[in-house]
């Protein structure tokens, strides 16, 4: 049974002239052409480099919806036959403590505010504040309305290019704020810009101080974040491009320079170290390179598919913003990955034996097979038992809080205080109530205007409804607005919004900025259970294709999702409960924002399975050479250990410096990640993984003939 599923080790390529198989022949000839390969990416670099600058203004600031929902048909109708009267309207609050709303000076301000609005198409009805609609009862605010006539894409745009002339406005006792969830995305992109663009440079040194402790050379630690770079460069560029065919997020952008970083620095230092080990026994650079490819390329490659294969579920969901932003990841993904395996071949070949110039006399001495990993390796053959209950402990009990996790859309929060945005919602809630910010919107047949206004009127938790507007081009259809009694984030809104939907007729369609979020969240809640078992699914596939083993490809998946919940475990107590709050410089909203699971369930997915693919795939590879799943245990451990060790703390240091920002998004995503990856690498690839093999022992690698035969014969030693 073990004989047939190991094969004995072929000759070295150093000695036979041949380069292995189908990797190790293409990284021989990348490391043989090393211009031509230079030369390419460089055409590629200046091509998409020329775009790349301009990404973060020339992507898209929305498409926060459930696309088909009851509250995007509202939008579209509003924007229809209402002048533009929708969620993405800009509203604009002006304020006065000396002077009421009809006053001239302020009458002036508002003269002001509707040229600036006049000559852009994107902008449809400018309607100025209306007595028992947009004027707060003392008189002395009001709201003006610029419809929306674009996407709400565009309306986030053309917030962009005009709040500063709209804010300059202020003046003379006279307040002016751009509102609304048009202004709200402007304003949080901005911040969100800002906070990921300061985490980014401050991650660059602190990865390089890393990378030259791990290799204990600056030219093998410069190579990965030279490589990075280029795969940043292009992905920035070719999102730039693509957002000319369909509208990306400029979220993608976000997430994929993240991503790409830890990824990119990750794959690169598997392959340099790689390499390295390589060079001793190799005749010449070329067969180091080939070597590499043959064993740790397919493990790269490997792993890329992974993260590519569990994003691309993420695509199911029908919410644009949600969508790019897996797509802005994939794409960086797909470019960092095609650096890996042409790019930084042809640069190691290139390079040769002066990969290791101006070495420190430690790295010197160093060898790819770590003898403390090696110790620790042995440690766990000997008592596999009570570290793997203990690992397996510690993550069942961070995962426990998973249960009581509640989610919910951002709120008015996560935007900085000194926000016009933010300054605008608080004074309209402070003159009006607490819901006038987040008005639901009813469009209904002109026929059931009074009887929808008395139904409205009569659920629980309304405080008033608007008189009917009808149709400016002559539709038989009214819009009226709800006002709520609650803050539009609310955990009650969901009752109102059923209340309402259930009462009124079924002509009558609701929706608003609230609801737009509610319906939102409802697809996400309702995807995600569908989005974790294709992800599943396909992970277990990839690693069984890979491994052609299926109690080890199922126990890697199955831990992979065991540091997952682990890590929503700890998001819980951190984001929900407010724990260490204080210390990172947030206030708790009482949920995670109700993203989060969807996409960073893929995410850190992706990031559990890459390691997991690192470790099996090099213990697979000492396990073809020596048929013993103890000696496989141990040299796999010793052999990708100090590389997982040093992946997982570049990992860490990339992800933990977006604590750093302001906007709680980012802060949510850079901790919740970082605590993943130290989960995974610590505890389940560095322990219960390595533990779970000593004890599955020859069945880990077994499979049973029939699905030899139907699987592809996928080797990691180089033969």
């Amino acid at each position: 049974m073990v004989s047939s599923a190991v094969r004995p080790p072929g000759p070295d390529a150093a000695h036979t002239g041949r380069h292995g198989g189908v990797l190790g022949r293409f990284g021989a000839l990348m490391a043989g052409h090393a211009r031509i390969v230079f030369g390419v990416w460089l055409l590629v670099s200046v091509a998409l480099g020329a775009a790349a600058p301009s990404v973060f203004t020339a992507l898209a600031g929305a498409g926060w919806q459930a696309d088909g929902s009851e509250s995007v048909q509202v939008r579209e109708l509003a924007q229809q036959h209402f002048g533009g009267n929708s969620s993405a309207a800009v509203q604009v609050v002006v304020h006065s403590a000396d002077r009421p709303v009809e006053s001239r000076p302020v009458q002036a301000v508002l003269g002001e505010i509707t040229a600036v609005f006049a000559g852009d198409d994107r902008f449809g009805t400018v309607v100025p504040p209306q007595p028992g609609r947009s004027i707060s009862p003392d008189g002395h605010t009001g709201i003006l309305i610029a419809g929306a006539n674009a996407s709400t894409d565009e309306m986030v745009r053309a917030v962009d290019e005009h709040k500063d002339a709209l804010t300059a406005l202020s003046g003379d006792g006279v307040q002016v704020y751009p509102t609304g969830v048009s202004a709200l995305w402007s304003d949080f992109n901005e911040a969100n810009h800002t906070a990921m663009i300061k985490a980014e440079m401050f991650s660059w040194p602190v990865t390089l101080a890393i990378m030259v402790l791990a290799f204990g050379s600056l030219v093998a630690a410069g190579l990965p974040l030279l490589l990075t770079m280029v795969g940043l460069v292009a992905s920035a560029g070719g999102l730039v491009l693509l957002n000319e065919v369909t509208p990306i997020s400029v979220w993608a952008m976000n997430f994929a320079m993240m991503f790409a970083l830890a990824l990119g620095i990750d794959y690169a230092l598997f392959l340099v170290a790689r390499f390295r080990d390589a060079l001793r026994g190799a005749a010449d650079a070329r067969a180091a390179v080939a070597e590499t490819m043959d064993t740790a390329g397919k493990a790269v490659l490997l792993s890329g598919l992974t993260v590519l294969v569990s994003l691309s579920a993420v695509l199911i969901v029908p919410a644009p913003a949600v969508r790019t932003m897996a797509v802005g990841i994939m794409f960086a993904v797909v470019f960092v990955l095609a650096a890996t395996m042409t790019l930084l071949p042809a640069a190691l070949g290139a390079l040769g034996r002066r990969i290791d110039a101006g070495s420190l006399a430690y790295a010197r001495r160093q060898q790819h097979r770590s003898p403390r990993f090696a110790a620790w390796g042995r440690i766990l053959h000997a008592h596999p038992w009570p570290f793997a209950v203990g690992a397996a402990a510690v993550l069942v009990a961070l995962s426990v809080p998973v249960l009581g996790l509640k989610v919910a859309m951002p709120s008015i929060g996560v935007v900085p205080a000194d926000a016009p945005v933010r300054q605008g919602y608080e004074l309209v809630q402070a003159q009006m109530g607490d819901g006038a910010p987040g008005m639901l919107q009813i469009v209904a047949p002109a026929g059931d205007a009074e009887q929808v206004a008395r139904v409205a009127r009569g659920v629980d938790g309304i405080a008033m409804v608007t008189p009917p507007q009808t149709a400016g081009d002559g539709s038989e259809s009214v819009l009226l607005q709800a006002v709520p009694e609650i803050d539009p984030s609310d955990p009650r809104m969901g009752d109102i919004l059923s209340g309402l939907r259930g009462a009124l007729p079924d002509a009558a369609l609701v929706g608003g900025a609230p609801a737009e979020n509610l319906d939102l969240q409802q697809a996400l809640n309702d995807y995600f259970p569908v989005v974790v078992g294709v992800i599943l699914v396909l992970g277990f596939a990839l690693l069984l294709v890979a491994l052609r083993a299926p109690l080890i490809a199922a126990l890697g998946t199955l831990v992979s999702l065991l540091s997952t919940a682990a890590a929503f475990g700890v998001a819980k107590l951190i984001f929900q409960d407010g724990h260490g709050a204080g210390l990172l410089g947030f206030t708790p909203q009482g949920f995670l924002d109700g993203w989060g699971p969807v996409f960073f369930f893929a995410m850190i997915f992706a990031i559990a399975m890459d390691y997991t693919v690192f470790l099996l795939a090099t213990t697979k590879e000492q396990y073809e050479r020596s048929g013993d799943p103890a000696t496989a245990q141990i040299d796999g451990l010793a052999n990708s250990g100090r590389v997982i060790f040093a992946a997982a703390a570049v990992m860490v240091a990339v992800f933990f410096t977006f604590a750093l920002a302001e906007p709680l998004p980012p802060k949510e995503m850079g901790i919740i990640l970082g605590v993943a990856v130290l989960l995974d690498a610590v505890l389940v690839r560095l322990v219960l993984l390595p533990a779970l093999l000593r004890l599955t022992g020859h069945a880990a690698w077994w499979s049973p003939a029939w699905l030899r035969k139907a699987l592809p014969a996928i080797s990691f030693a180089h033969r």
